[in-house]
């Protein structure tokens, strides 16, 4: 046996106390990435009792970067951003700039230099996709048009957050930082060097790997060996990020996000995501740990109104930024809302980008541990923030004039144009949702002739509509002035083909006392929320899975009638 076990020690202790202090944090309603990061701390070197390996928990800290960034570049979709583009990407990059800036004033006030002041602006800037997820998810609005919106934003303030990962290593010098690998070269030959070097590892993997790895991945699926496609995933994605820092000079967080995204081509990235699943999570539990034990818990006595004013711009300055900018663009008022509690919080990248500011010279220590703190705070808190948003809709409604008219105040994708031909105005299919659902029952009804008009969340998408021809009215139907300029009153029938179906009674709800006679028809994604939807509103319900079984169990019948040998 060898005398020296921390690896062990250090995952045997990490993994312990991240159970027991994330079970407690699931029991008190808390996300459980607070125990992860308080069981970091217990081990850590500021605390008494047992002390990790802090070398060791730094580099199962980097596995979890790789696996952590490998993951969000195999679930990003350049087609779910580009969908809500228009609101997602300038809103995120004002968001950064303004939170930004109210971190780095923080800074400058401290007596921080103007390096430090940037980092820690940007690490305050930036929220966590991972407490986000599972926060919409517990809520059940992920797949709703609000849920888009946050994640999209969250998309774009991850690949700015990567791309300052690239960048700032070349421009540490320049900022008060040391950089080693500059050799005294003026600072724009370093950035053009590194950004020569990203730009061929980018092309690298977009032209070679997007054709390779999905390649590989076919081909040892064919053997049929489970533990060979899970293997295959893994290396690949912790050989891409090795070999693009080795050489190319790219952060390990870059090389396993563009895994992700070749890994993303093949036609078993959904499977790549599930078998990658187990592992992700245990070293993405270690990153949190590790990160916990940077963490000085008397930051907390030593400098209170320090962390009281890091939890301020990220809960309040954060949130206040994004909500105006939401409203900016004409989103309803509860849309601003959930978009603000969303980005109440700061996480993993947030994490990684402290760390390599203080790496570099450019942030002290103190201010790892105020982000940490600003971090612990804002992720406990992020629930009640949630749990708010409906309460306080209600009370703006009811004693801000203001925030009446947010909600009231006329919009021209919000009503039917006055040319709208009357075949759309009677008699006519109001067809709530054109997703992918949506789409195809809007393709039939075309087919046979039956004119139909689309309510739709999505502005871009209404105009997208409105400029092919098809009558189409911008907004939640939950809400009846929606459906009413549906013209849901002479309607012959209503289909809800959204994924959300929160709202679906109160759609129906409205629909029928409007038009007592009009037909329901809606969408579902279980079998007792079906059951449901069908006791309580009369609804024709259809259920994903059972429309499924039942057609291509016709097609088998059908098959096997025609196969059949008569006697």
């Amino acid at each position: 046996m060898p005398h020296s076990v921390s690896l062990i020690n250090t995952i045997a202790a990490g993994l312990g106390l991240a159970l027991v202090f994330g079970f407690l944090a699931a029991r008190l309603r808390l996300p459980a990435l607070v125990g992860y990061l308080l069981a970091g701390v217990i081990i850590g070197p500021f605390t008494p009792g047992f002390v990790a390996d802090a070398g060791i928990a730094a580099q199962l800290a980097e596995i979890g970067v790789m696996l952590l960034m490998f993951g969000v570049g195999l679930h990003f979709s350049l087609t779910d951003l580009l969908a809500v583009r228009k609101i997602a990407l300038p809103g995120a990059i004002a968001q950064i700039v303004v939170a930004t800036l109210l971190g780095g004033g923080l800074a400058v006030w401290w007596g921080w230099s103007w390096g430090a002041a940037l980092v820690f602006g940007l690490a305050l800037s930036v929220a966590s996709t991972v407490v986000l997820l599972r926060a919409l998810e517990s809520l059940g609005i992920l797949d709703s048009f609000t849920g888009r919106i946050a994640i999209g934003w969250l998309v774009v303030e991850d690949l700015a957050m990567v791309l300052v990962l690239v960048l700032l290593p070349p421009l540490a010098g320049a900022l008060g930082g040391t950089n080693a690998d500059s050799n005294g070269a003026p600072v724009w030959q370093t950035l053009g060097l590194t950004l020569l070097q990203v730009g061929g590892f980018v092309a690298l993997m977009l032209v070679v790997g997007r054709r390779v790895f999905p390649w590989i991945l076919w081909q040892v699926a064919g053997t049929g060996s489970r533990e060979l496609f899970t293997l295959c995933v893994v290396a690949a994605a912790v050989s891409i990020a090795f070999a693009s820092a080795a050489l190319f000079g790219v952060s390990f967080a870059l090389g396993a996000f563009f895994a992700g995204m070749v890994m993303r081509e093949s036609q078993f990235s959904h499977r790549a995501a599930q078998e990658s699943l187990p592992l992700r999570d245990a070293f993405a539990v270690l990153f949190f740990v590790s990160v916990g034990m940077l963490f000085d818990p008397s930051v907390l006595v030593d400098r209170p109104l320090q962390v009281l004013a890091v939890v301020l711009v990220i809960v309040l300055g954060k949130s206040l930024a994004a909500c105006a900018l939401v409203l900016v663009f004409r989103y309803p008022l509860a849309t601003a809302l959930t978009v603000s509690a969303s980005l109440a919080q700061i996480g993993e990248f947030s994490f990684i980008l402290a760390g390599l500011g203080v790496m570099l010279g450019l942030l002290p220590v103190e201010g790892q541990s105020l982000v940490l703190a600003g971090a612990l705070i804002s992720i406990a808190t992020n629930p009640l923030w949630f749990s708010l948003i409906a309460p306080l809709q209600k009370w703006l409604h009811a004693h801000s004039k203001f925030a009446r008219e947010l909600d009231m105040r006329s919009d021209p994708l919000a009503e039917l144009p006055m040319t709208t031909e009357a075949k759309y105005l009677s008699r006519q299919v109001v067809l709530v949702g054109y997703g992918r659902v949506g789409r195809r029952i809007a393709a039939e009804l075309e087919t046979h002739d039956i004119p139909y008009v689309v309510a739709e969340q999505n502005r871009e998408l209404v105009e997208k509509l409105r400029e092919a021809g098809i009558p189409a009215v911008w907004g939640d139907a939950a809400d009846p002035a929606v459906l009413i300029q549906a013209h849901v009153a002479r309607a012959r029938v209503l289909v809800v083909a959204t994924p959300d179906a929160m709202n679906v009674r109160q759609m129906i709800e409205t629909a029928r006392t409007l038009n007592p006679t009009i037909q329901t028809v809606v969408r579902s994604h279980n079998e007792q929320e079906a059951r449901l939807l069908a006791d309580e509103t009369d609804a024709k319900v259809f259920l994903g899975e059972q429309e499924l079984a039942q057609a291509m169990a016709r097609d088998v019948v059908q098959r096997a009638a025609a196969m059949a040998v008569p006697a």
